[in-house]
């Protein structure tokens, strides 16, 4: 294979770390801590295989903003960083109001090699 999992799975955390919100991987934080946050997390794979082993991995997995801002700019900064990414391809999956936290909640789905 030509990366390891886990130098793909840091090409997300460097694409999303100059956002200047606080970004999480895996988990949420408590929802009374912080309003405006970014959560991802990987779920999957892709996988190629050739001669009896796999010859290339892309990792799957979303990215989750939550924010009170309607129109939040922060979207367009996601997708920006995004195209940025080498070997990343991405899709806005859904958007969504959650009525508990009262957060506006954009869905991503990536994937990496």
């Amino acid at each position: 294979m030509s990366q390891s999992i886990v130098s793909k799975l840091k090409k997300i955390r460097d694409l999303l770390a100059p956002l200047q919100v606080p970004v999480y991987h895996h988990r949420k934080p408590a929802p009374d801590k912080v309003a405006r946050y970014i959560v991802w997390a990987e779920d999957g794979a892709n996988q190629f295989a050739g001669n009896n082993r796999i010859t290339e991995q892309a990792i799957s997995g979303t990215i989750d903003l939550y924010t009170h801002a309607e129109y939040d700019p922060l979207v367009d900064a996601v997708q920006a960083a995004l195209n940025t990414g080498e070997h990343v391809i991405w899709s806005l999956e859904s958007i969504e109001y959650e009525d508990e936290t009262a957060l506006i909640h954009w869905q991503w789905v990536f994937s990496v090699s």
